[in-house]
């Protein structure tokens, strides 16, 4: 643990006052469908070993076409993500203008709120990660320029959170494992969190605060809302309808288990270049599927998702029987909304509660995590853990650029 000393002293002595410092967080998830925003009060803890647990303000999510030129960034980002750069130019511009559209959403949500944030916390727009692969080990890429961000809001920002993990031997991902412990003060340990976004990750906290774990299990959205998109040529597959009338293809679900990426031990990490567009359109077309065969590939998806969630926990629990949980598994993200994959889940993995209903601010989670970063990095606190990403303990994660 750091001791609290800051190159940023007028920024730590507001976390040390009573009124706290206002902090939001901002970052676009891996569905990339727009800005999602926290805004919350921040404390030096006691002894100022840490932050206390976090206030939240406002949690809102900004979609890309309701900001500035945000349909067509939003478009560039996806290709990207997909694996196709169309030039350097391209990348530069996406850079700067993903900072330009997270300042936009801030802007819109103040005025809405009547709050002004006194520090930002950005994560971006990830691009590119090495999913582990080894000669790409140590290297990411999310675009928001910092500089950029700081011009166009007038406040200081602290980001670029994933570059220090990875220098330090780490993933660079899940990040979120690092304070859960203050999203969820009161949740009795142990407790296990599964977050659903593109990708599903879990994060595992002990009894004490050094015992943790933390990995991505493997796709879950990312994976659901494609096969949506080539079969029902729709976003996503609302409230899980196609699935929910479809039927598990056990020997389809077979073939799709043996990806290399399920075996691999914890802590690990994945994303959208490992399980791209590219690899679901790979299992559309050795099916030879049409949209008649949406329901069974989906129904399929949505099994593949649960079964290797409870399969990377059942696992990680073996080799850490501390870590089993005293209650039902958390469920935090946007799969949550999604009744076929949380049925599937009941079925594999056991009981389950909403995030919001054991931590009140869960529901603004990564949110929360890149503003309690930010406000990590100016009062000098390390955050990395060996446990969450295999990064070595005591590296204050983020850079920092200065208000104008």
């Amino acid at each position: 643990m750091g001791n609290a000393t800051s190159v940023r002293p007028e920024l730590l002595e507001r976390l040390r006052a009573p009124r706290g410092l206002v902090v939001a967080g901002l970052l676009s998830g891996t569905s990339c469908d727009g800005v999602d925003l926290a805004l919350c009060r921040l404390h030096l803890a006691p002894g100022g070993e840490d932050l206390s647990p976090p206030e939240l303000l406002v949690h809102a999510t900004r979609p890309f076409e309701d900001l500035p030129s945000g349909a067509f960034l939003r478009a560039r980002l996806l290709r990207m993500i997909d694996g196709h750069c169309d030039s350097l130019a391209a990348l530069a511009t996406a850079h700067r203008d993903m900072a330009l559209a997270c300042a936009a959403a801030l802007e819109r949500v103040e005025e809405e709120t009547g709050l002004r944030a006194e520090l930002l916390g950005s994560h971006g727009q990830t691009v590119w990660h090495h999913d582990g692969i080894a000669e790409l080990r140590g290297a990411t890429l999310q675009l928001g320029d910092l500089s950029t961000l700081a011009e166009a809001s007038g406040r200081p920002v602290v980001g670029d959170f994933r570059w220090r993990d990875l220098a330090r031997g780490g993933e660079g991902a899940p990040l979120v494992a690092l304070v859960d412990h203050l999203i969820f003060p009161a949740l009795p340990r142990p407790a296990a969190i599964l977050n659903l976004g593109g990708i599903a990750n879990l994060t595992l906290l002990g009894r004490e605060r050094g015992e943790l774990l933390a990995f991505d299990t493997g796709p879950a959205n990312c994976v659901l809302d494609t096969l949506a998109r080539l079969l029902l040529d729709a976003p996503c597959d609302a409230n899980g309808a196609a699935a929910l009338r479809g039927r598990v293809d056990e020997a389809l679900l077979a073939r799709w288990l043996v990806h290399p990426y399920f075996s691999r031990p914890a802590p690990k990490s994945t994303g959208r270049d490992t399980f791209s567009r590219a690899w679901v359109e790979g299992l559309v077309a050795a099916e030879h599927a049409t949209r008649d065969d949406a329901p069974r590939l989906l129904a399929t998806a949505v099994e593949l998702v649960a079964r290797t969630v409870a399969t990377a926990l059942r696992a990680a629990l073996v080799e850490r029987p501390q870590l089993v949980p005293k209650g039902p598994l958390v469920l935090a993200g946007g799969g949550v909304r999604n009744p076929a994959l949380v049925a599937a889940l009941l079925r594999h993995a056991g009981p389950l509660v909403e995030a919001g209903e054991v931590g009140p601010a869960a529901r603004a989670r990564e949110g929360l995590l890149f503003a309690l970063l930010a406000a990590r990095h100016v009062a000098g606190i390390p955050s990395t853990h060996p446990g969450a990403t295999k990064a070595r303990a005591g590296g204050v994660l983020g850079l920092y650029a200065p208000a104008p």
